[in-house]
C-alpha cells in the first residue's frame, strides 16, 4: 500500500500542482484547503502532511499545535510550506514539532527527498538510495553519481538534479522553463541556455545511455524510461 500525502493549502493550482507530482512518484495523495478540513483529513492517519502556513480561517501554525496535541495526530510528520523566507518563522515551526521546513516556489526533487527521508525517518524504513534503469544502468541517488556498466561517475549538484528531474517525468516532456522553477528555483537567476549546457554534460556522462535525454526541438527534454 503506498504512502499516503495529505497536502493542506488554500491555493488550487498549488494543490493540483503537488498532486500532480506526488501521485506521479506513486504516493496516494488526500486534499484540504484549509485548517479546519486538515483536522479532520488527519483522522485517515496520512504517512506525512505538506502543511501551507498562510491560510483562513485556521493557519498552519494553530492546525499542527492541534495535530501535535490529538494522540491520534501527533505522530504524523509535518513540512510546512510557505512563501516567507525567514529563519525566525522556520525555527517557530520546527518548534511546534514539524519535520522540515520549504519555502515557496518549490522544487519537486527537493520536496520529494525531504519527504523520503521525513517518512523514513517516521517508519524506520530506509528511503531508497539507487534507482536502476536496468542492470548496467544505475543512479546513485545518495551519492550524486551514476554508475554504467560498474564504473562509478560523480555528476555536479545541479546536472544530478536535473537528471533527476527528468527521471522523476519520465517519458513526459519537460519544458525549459519548468527546469528553471524546480531545479534553480525562481530566486535564482539563470538563463535557458544553462539547462542546454547541463543537458550536454549529462549526456557525455551517460555515454551509450545518452539517447535516453530526448530533445523536443523548441520545448525542452524528455527522459525516455524503458
Amino acid at each position: 500500500m503506498p504512502n499516503t500525502i495529505l497536502i493542506v493549502d488554500d491555493e488550487k493550482d498549488i494543490l493540483e500542482f503537488l498532486k500532480y507530482n506526488l501521485e506521479t512518484e506513486g504516493y496516494g495523495v488526500l486534499i484540504a484547503h484549509d485548517g479546519i478540513e486538515a483536522l479532520k483529513q488527519a483522522e485517515q492517519v496520512p504517512s506525512l502532511i505538506l502543511l501551507d502556513v498562510m491560510m483562513p480561517e485556521l493557519d498552519g501554525w494553530e492546525t499542527a499545535r492541534r495535530l501535535k496535541r490529538n494522540p491520534e495526530t501527533k505522530g504524523i510528520p509535518i513540512i510546512f510550506l510557505t512563501a516567507r523566507n525567514s529563519e525566525k518563522e522556520e525555527i517557530a515551526g520546527l518548534n511546534i514539532g514539524a519535520e522540515d521546513y520549504i519555502t515557496k516556489p518549490i522544487s519537486i526533487p527537493k520536496l520529494l527527498a525531504r519527504i523520503a527521508k521525513s517518512i523514513s525517518r517516521a517508519t524506520g524504513v530506509p528511503p531508497p538510495k539507487r534507482i536502476a534503469l536496468n542492470k548496467d544502468f544505475i543512479i546513485d541517488v545518495e551519492n550524486y553519481a551514476v554508475i554504467i556498466d560498474g564504473k562509478v561517475k560523480k555528476v555536479p549538484k545541479r546536472e544530478f538534479e536535473t537528471l533527476v528531474y527528468l527521471l522523476e517525468n519520465a517519458n513526459k516532456v519537460v519544458s525549459r522553463q519548468q527546469f528553471l522553477q524546480f531545479v534553480w528555483g525562481e530566486d535564482v537567476y539563470v538563463v535557458e541556455r544553462t539547462i542546454d549546457v547541463r543537458i550536454r554534460n549529462l549526456r557525455k556522462k551517460l555515454g551509450k545511455y545518452a539517447d535516453f535525454i530526448e530533445t523536443i526541438k523548441g520545448v525542452g527534454y524528455r527522459f525516455n524510461k524503458p
